[in-house]
């Protein structure tokens, strides 16, 4: 209740937000290759799964809607053609989300155990990721067998992961691109359904597009990805019934941090970019969970004269500090904030609008980078 009442408090005295004048956004390098690229073709990947007897598919620590969706439509894909796949993904992730796997077979590690995947497996598909960052647990076990990776990613930039890749970053999501692959397979998108129509590969690959879009709001959201909801939904998809699932089923205790983060909002930059913080002692007081801090860093967004926004998360457990990034496609004036690079500064990468970075050392440490690098 006492971030309830800061953020009541802010609500409606907006006038008393801080509000720090800094230099300009500049260039600087992130460290990452160069030569993310594509090397191999969507026919190529296909057939190594059609020869493989047993597939591995990961994705990201922590991952949102577009990265269990598309390790959800590649197991299923794979048992379409009658291959043996599972999932491996490393916690937490939201129990929204996970109401989705049905009886895809995913196995959920959890991040502070010491567990690799058990069994012989012939291929190893990472998707929605090629950063050694975002793969820490697993990260042994794919170095081991660095030939038998395959990368399917939408990112502009990561690391050699996999030997054979396929990136394209004008993707939406990574399950726009791998419909691509089902495709490919000549798998039809209903496969994997239940008697209700759950759990297809449809549905997998909407669950994607829709979360990573912001259901469509996002500028990542092109005619391409609305094509290929509509033939995802005359799949059968039900689309209400996943929005209702998976944005209006969360508990009080997550509205509640919500309202933590906004209690500590800065204004910086002449008040174009926002700056919310959110304490350890605050998953504690409200009772959430780490996964519970989706779409906290979009609410700024809101206002007018904000152009991007930053959200920063003290991961006590794991030691380290979290940040998210978003900013707005370019407004009338024809600018805009590239979080890709500005994530870049602080190790990180994803999108020019929506992108994330850790760092180690204190809360207020990197709060206090962030405000000088905007």
């Amino acid at each position: 209740m006492r971030c309830f009442r800061a953020w009541k408090s802010i609500v409606l005295q907006c006038g008393r937000w801080k509000r720090y004048n800094t230099a300009p956004l500049c260039a600087t390098t992130n460290g990452f290759p160069t030569s993310y690229e594509t090397n191999t073709t969507i026919e190529s990947i296909a057939r190594e799964l059609r020869a493989a007897r047993r597939v591995l598919v990961t994705t990201h620590q922590k991952p949102d809607g577009d990265a269990l969706g598309s390790v959800l439509a590649v197991v299923r894909a794979c048992a379409a053609i009658g291959v043996s796949a599972e999932g491996w993904v490393v916690d937490p992730c939201e129990g929204n989300l996970r109401s989705f796997e049905g009886s895809t077979p995913v196995k959920h590690v959890n991040p502070r155990a010491v567990e690799l995947p058990v069994g012989d497996f012939d291929l190893a598909v990472v998707v929605d990721t090629g950063a050694w960052t975002q793969l820490e647990v697993i990260a042994p076990w794919l170095r081991s067998r660095a030939d038998r990776v395959i990368g399917l990613d939408h990112h502009a930039r990561g690391d050699s992961v996999a030997a054979r890749r396929i990136v394209d970053a004008s993707c939406g999501s990574c399950t726009t691109l791998l419909a691509r692959l089902v495709d490919a397979l000549g798998v039809d998108m209903r496969s994997g359904a239940d008697e209700r129509g759950r759990c297809s590969i449809a549905e997998a690959l909407y669950m994607g597009i829709a979360t990573d879009t912001g259901w469509f709001r996002f500028p990542n959201a092109r005619a391409a990805e609305f094509a290929l909801a509509a033939r995802l939904l005359e799949a059968g998809v039900d689309k209400d019934a996943m929005y209702q699932q998976i944005e209006q089923s969360s508990r009080a205790a997550r509205v509640e941090l919500q309202a933590c983060a906004l209690s500590s909002l800065e204004m910086l930059n002449s008040g174009r970019i926002a700056l919310m913080r959110l304490r350890a002692d605050d998953f504690g007081e409200t009772g959430a969970m780490p996964e519970e801090t989706a779409g906290i860093v979009n609410i700024p967004m809101e206002i007018a004269a904000v152009r991007a926004s930053v959200l920063v998360v003290e991961d006590a457990q794991a030691g380290i500090i979290k940040l998210s990034f978003r900013s707005k496609p370019a407004d009338d004036a024809g600018s805009f904030i590239d979080v890709n690079e500005l994530a870049g500064r602080f190790g990180g990468g994803g999108h020019i609008h929506a992108a994330g970075a850790k760092q180690k050392g204190t809360l207020d440490e990197v709060l206090q980078r962030v405000r000088a690098e905007i």
